[in-house]
């Protein structure tokens, strides 16, 4: 199984200027290793050939080779400086220690990495903090090891010290504060674009399930509704047909009738989701005017309907399409589930507001019929009540018989946005 695409594959981020700083971009670890080679060992041996042959030194030829080594242990500190950096000034600082003894004094650079990487890798406060604490650690190291040191180098007395180390400071200060700003403001652009290709994929995700959940409620207020019909004239077709074969003849036709009603729906919604080459079937969503047909062809299939409407509805088609299919979902599942109701009573009371839509039956208690649905019918029917600021209430009476179906619509329903919902 091949993984899921990152969300942040497709970000267009513009390649870095220049061939060397991309390959080094690319090559870290050998960046590392190459400073460390050409920055710390020349400086290892500059520092070895100074104490073994300077004769103003009180450390011996062991001495020296120590304080070589330890110049040598601080470039440790420069494979440490991108993941580490504080723990990598700490270790670069060790090179100081042979600093006062030398007549060169080319180890004392190494620390002043250090401080540049505190603020490319860490924070600007950090390495002005290091700075700080490296300049006035090393005067006062210079100033008690200047009676032991050389005297011919700038790094003897403390007067001389502190401004040639300081500038050397400053430098790196500059260099490094540019150049760590310049990384993190780039970081923080790239991150942007994540947050924004993020959320673009998310946006997408929810767009879609909605317009998933919008199919799946709009392929069941069709197919759900033409089966059950279908069904029920099927069965009745079925017991007429050695009794009264003309009734059995005119309940298949009503059949073929309601499937043909199916299918225009179905290619109704399949041209919508087709390409932009096919061109969807153009027909009228059923507004309140059909109202009254939707009753009648229920009442054929044998149901007591009492039908009554007070007031006018607003002309708005997607409040008069709910009402629509609120009482279609209920005669529908009336049919499907109710037994022997003797009443079903639709009532759409449009003088008010909000506008009140009710289906009502009396089927018998204690007669559960066992729902061969997936409850997608009423799932549907609060998300498009909801989607109009409405409510939606269903379940069964106190004494366990039928089942009453009621929803509340405001006259001017104010659509929730994706973003309350």
């Amino acid at each position: 199984m091949t993984a899921a695409p990152d969300a942040h594959d497709d970000l267009r981020l513009p390649r870095q200027p220049g061939v060397v700083r991309r390959f080094w971009a690319r090559h870290e670890q050998l960046a590392d290793w190459l400073i460390a080679i050409f920055w710390g060992l020349p400086a290892t041996l500059i520092t070895l050939i100074s104490l073994i042959t300077s004769s103003h030194t009180a450390l011996g030829r062991w001495g020296a080779v120590i304080a070589a080594l330890l110049v040598v242990a601080s470039c440790a500190g420069i494979r440490l400086r991108r993941t580490r950096p504080v723990l990598a000034f700490g270790v670069l600082c060790i090179a100081l220690i042979p600093v006062p003894f030398t007549d060169t004094g080319a180890s004392e650079l190494i620390p002043v990495f250090g401080v540049y990487s505190l603020a490319v890798y860490r924070s600007n406060a950090a390495a002005w903090v290091g700075a700080g604490i490296v300049e006035a650690a090393s005067t006062l190291y210079v100033w008690l090891a200047s009676p032991f040191g050389a005297a011919r180098t700038a790094s003897h007395l403390p007067a001389q010290w502190v401004p040639i180390f300081g500038f050397e400071l400053l430098i790196a200060l500059a260099i490094g504060i540019t150049v760590g700003n310049r990384k993190r403001y780039l970081a923080a652009l790239i991150d942007r674009a994540r947050q924004l290709a993020r959320e673009r994929d998310q946006q997408a995700l929810l767009a879609a399930v909605a317009e998933r959940a919008r199919i799946a409620r709009d392929m069941h207020d069709v197919v759900s509704h033409s089966l059950t019909v279908m069904v029920t004239l099927a069965d009745g077709s079925a017991l007429a047909a050695q009794t009264d074969a003309a009734r059995a003849a005119a309940a298949m036709r009503q059949v073929a009738d309601t499937g043909r009603e199916a299918l225009s729906g179905m290619r109704q919604m399949l041209g919508v989701l087709g390409s932009d080459r096919e061109e969807a079937t153009l027909a009228p969503q059923p507004t309140a005017a059909d109202l009254p047909r939707l009753v009648e062809r229920f009442r054929e299939l044998g149901l007591p309907i009492a039908f009554r409407s007070e007031g006018a509805l607003p002309e708005d088609p997607a409040l008069e399409l709910a009402v629509y299919r609120i009482v279609q979902e209920g005669l529908t599942n009336a049919l499907r589930y109710s037994h022997g109701p003797t009443r079903v009573e639709v009532l759409i009371d449009a003088d008010g507001d909000p506008i009140a839509v009710v289906v009502d039956d009396d089927g018998l208690p204690g007669m559960p019929t066992p729902s061969v649905g997936a409850g997608r019918g009423l799932i549907g029917l609060g998300e498009r009540v909801a989607s109009l600021g409405g409510t939606l209430s269903s379940g069964h009476h106190d004494n366990g018989a039928g089942w009453h179906l009621a929803a509340a619509l405001p006259r001017n329903p104010q659509p929730r946005s994706k973003e309350s919902t």
